[in-house]
């Protein structure tokens, strides 16, 4: 997997998945409690991550549905960008023949034009 797709937080102060998970649970303590909630305060993202993890009842099942939609995700991104590698293929293909078939075109001319002198 491509770094640049492992983590779409990375450049964000936003808590980290296990760390919305385990405040919701109430396995955090002291500071990591606190920075939890500080940063809440501030984030309307968060927020409704968190009061949505609050509704799941499955809990433990969450990061084995988080991986699943990480690799569906990634499975898209991959597709997408086979198409268009695809299709800058075949443009790169249609140029190549327009160039080499000018090129016989202009080769056609020029023998018969100073042939014809």
């Amino acid at each position: 997997m491509q770094p640049s797709f492992e983590n779409i937080f990375v450049k964000t102060k936003c808590p980290t998945q296990q760390q919305l998970l385990d405040y919701v649970e109430g396995r955090l303590s002291g500071d990591a409690l606190h920075e939890v909630e500080e940063h809440l305060t501030d984030c309307e993202l968060c927020n409704e991550a968190l009061e949505g993890l609050a509704i799941i009842r499955q809990k433990e099942k969450i990061p084995g549905w988080l991986r699943q939609m990480k690799w569906e995700m990634m499975r898209k991104l991959r597709k997408k960008n086979h198409r268009r590698r695809e299709q800058h293929f075949y443009v790169q293909l249609a140029l190549t023949i327009l160039v080499i078939l000018f090129l016989t075109l202009a080769a056609f001319w020029a023998y018969h034009f100073f042939s014809a002198r």
